[in-house]
């Protein structure tokens, strides 16, 4: 009996410490496995909502929304960080729908089609946002997207893609390996 206690009061301890929270923006590289870098003072709302671009034929709409909470696994660091999430969807100049990825259900490590924000830039900017896109089928187009608030009604984008090339060997033949997200920068989404 004296063991049962003393085990349910190391295991009461275990689960009650209290979770280690960070501001947005800290070095996640800082802080100890399990924290939760928190979006304390609402930075990532001033980005959430839809969002309308036409570029070179082509309607684009982003959906950003704030995660709360995402469990982040990154190398030897897991962590717990409230981010940005843009889901989109591409038309062509007749309306047909080239990709679309606002109902899509991400699994938890899925990574393809996914565009999380990294990191505000208080820094350089507080309007600045970067984002990891995890590029489309086979993982072709995955890079870098930049953010930029320009005022309460517009964004400014930016698409890096780091690779955009692939061979057969890592993609089944026939498989849709077209980037549709803007390769360009400055173009100027309006929030609708």
């Amino acid at each position: 009996m004296k063991s049962l206690i003393i085990f349910l009061i190391t295991f009461t301890a275990f689960i009650c410490k209290a979770q280690q929270v960070y501001p947005l923006n800290t070095d996640f590289t800082t802080i100890p496995n399990y924290s939760y870098i928190k979006d304390m003072n609402n930075e990532l709302d001033q980005l959430v909502g839809n969002y309308k671009a036409d570029f070179e034929g082509r309607q684009i709409n982003l959906f950003i929304t704030k995660q709360p909470k995402k469990f982040i696994h990154l190398g030897n660091r897991k962590f717990y960080q409230d981010i940005l999430s843009i889901r989109y969807q591409i038309k062509n100049s007749s309306g047909a729908i080239l990709q679309d990825t606002q109902n899509m259900n991400f699994q938890s490590d899925q990574h393809e089609h996914t565009i999380y924000s990294l990191i505000t830039r208080p820094v350089y900017n507080l309007n600045n946002s970067a984002f990891i896109y995890g590029g489309t089928n086979c993982g072709v187009g995955w890079g870098d997207i930049y953010l930029k608030k320009i005022n309460s009604s517009q964004i400014s984008w930016e698409y890096v893609p780091d690779s955009t090339i692939i061979d057969n060997s890592d993609c089944p033949p026939g498989t849709d390996t077209t980037i549709y997200l803007p390769e360009t920068k400055d173009l100027i989404f309006t929030k609708q």
